[in-house]
């Protein structure tokens, strides 16, 4: 049984170098890539937030924002961007992405602010589980190639296209997700015997890969309240062992969210299926129906 951990707020310019020495076990990444210590010191010392997760002394986990601006039809707003989660990979899966993403929303709201925002790769299910199922955050933002070539290994060899994701910490949806009581999360079963189609339904191959296909023609709108877009369940794994079917992925969704967006939905859930094969799927919902 692993010992239990602890989150507290860095403000210490040590623990800021484990923060350091965690990004390279993480992302094994070059150093121009890594945040340095004096980056987070500075940005920590005006407004910036660096939460950790502490197992006897040593750091497992972390993550760091700072404070930002986003552009209103009153002019510019304030917002906390949360530029970097990382875990330990020893200490992954067991709830410490949550802990510390809790933390940071207690902070943000007591600085007064109401929206976080921050990136993701939308095709990695674990990250879309945590930051759109567990948190309650919402996306209607593609971004192609956001930070341009990357040589770590989780990145290396496809463009970094990510999903830019909005936080909103006083609303309903996030204060229910986040508290003691959540509720239940909803399931694939839950949306199909509603009727929401799926956009892009994959075909397995003989070695288990999922391949993209064309997607369905479907009437979009607000006639058409909620559907679902399915992703790899394991894109690292797939990325292993097929990158070019990795590249027909990220392409083949590109277009699709973009599309989507374009017509007005937003994500909203995530929910698997592990029946026979294991599934992932998006929920989306068309903006006007949901409002």
């Amino acid at each position: 049984m692993k010992p239990s951990w602890t989150i507290k707020i860095i403000e210490n310019i040590n623990e800021m170098h484990q923060a350091v020495e965690l990004q390279r076990q993480v992302w094994q990444e070059s150093e121009m890539d890594i945040i340095p210590a004096h980056l987070m010191n500075s940005a920590v010392h005006s407004g910036g937030l660096l939460i950790g997760a502490f197992v006897d002394q040593e750091l497992v986990g972390f993550v760091f924002g700072f404070p930002g601006f986003y552009s209103t039809p009153d002019g510019p707003r304030l917002k906390h961007y949360s530029s970097i989660l990382g875990i330990h990979p020893q200490w992954q899966g067991q709830g410490i992405g949550f802990a510390l993403k809790r933390a940071q929303w207690q902070m943000v709201r007591h600085q007064g602010i109401d929206r976080i925002t921050w990136t993701f790769d939308p095709l990695l299910s674990r990250n879309a589980w945590l930051n759109i199922t567990r948190l309650g955050a919402v996306c209607d933002t593609y971004l192609r190639d956001f930070y341009g070539k990357m040589n770590d290994v989780l990145n290396q060899g496809l463009p970094s296209d990510r999903f830019n994701v909005d936080w909103w910490v006083n609303s309903h949806r996030v204060n229910r997700r986040l508290s003691r009581r959540r509720r239940n999360h909803l399931d694939l079963v839950h949306f199909m015997s509603g009727g929401s189609p799926i956009f892009n339904p994959a075909e397995m191959d003989i070695k288990d890969l999922p391949h993209p296909v064309e997607k369905t023609e479907l009437n979009l709108g607000k006639d058409l309240p909620i559907l679902l877009v399915e992703i790899p369940a394991d894109f690292l794994s797939l990325k292993l062992a097929d990158i070019k079917l990795a590249m027909e992925w990220r392409l083949h969704t590109r277009t699709i969210f973009e599309d989507l967006f374009k017509a007005g939905y937003l994500v909203t859930d995530f929910v698997r299926s592990t029946n026979f094969h294991s599934r992932s799927y998006y929920v989306l919902c068309h903006g006007e129906s949901t409002l």
